[in-house]
């Protein structure tokens, strides 16, 4: 039993490292998601989102670690819930329970926070394409208006003749 407990106690110590990383983590991918954000608001809205695919890489990069990071955590978070369910293990007081639901309820935050910030940040982004597409059509059909300005000029005056 004591070395089943010792795994439980080590389960428990990699799961607070874990919760102390992710929580960097989630720190600093919300405050890329939202600098960059608050940066294209000071300037104008023809700014990229994200300026170069160097930050769209570090967005990525730390999306896909969280996702790991959230993915060993879960990992053992069920370690701990089967040593706590397994029949060796007597009676188990509510302080080892507690914890466990304690690191459950860690685990669920940061997956909430992390599928939020994400989802948030690639709807911007979205829009952005989108909103920027459109500028870009416009600002073509500016451009390349001359021709059609003299064209639809043309038609007006003859139109106007006719008219007279």
């Amino acid at each position: 039993m004591a070395a089943g407990s010792s795994n439980y106690w080590e389960g428990e110590k990699q799961a607070r490292q874990l919760e102390n990383e992710l929580d960097l983590k989630l720190v600093s991918f919300s405050k890329l998601c939202t600098s960059s954000r608050d940066g294209r608001r000071d300037s104008s809205d023809t700014t990229p989102l994200l300026n170069g695919s160097s930050q769209d890489r570090m967005f990525e990069t730390m999306a896909v670690e969280i996702e790991q990071l959230l993915g060993k955590l879960t990992g053992i978070n069920d370690k701990m819930a089967e040593y706590t369910n397994s029949a060796g293990v007597p009676s188990l007081n509510a302080a080892l329970m507690h914890t466990l639901q304690r690191h459950r309820d860690i685990l669920q935050d940061y997956t909430h926070e992390f599928h939020k910030t994400k989802a948030n940040f690639l709807a911007i982004r979205e829009r952005e394409n989108l909103l920027g597409s459109v500028r870009k059509d416009i600002e073509s059909y500016k451009s390349g208006s001359g021709v059609n300005n003299r064209r639809t000029e043309l038609f007006l005056k003859e139109h106007e003749h006719l008219r007279k």
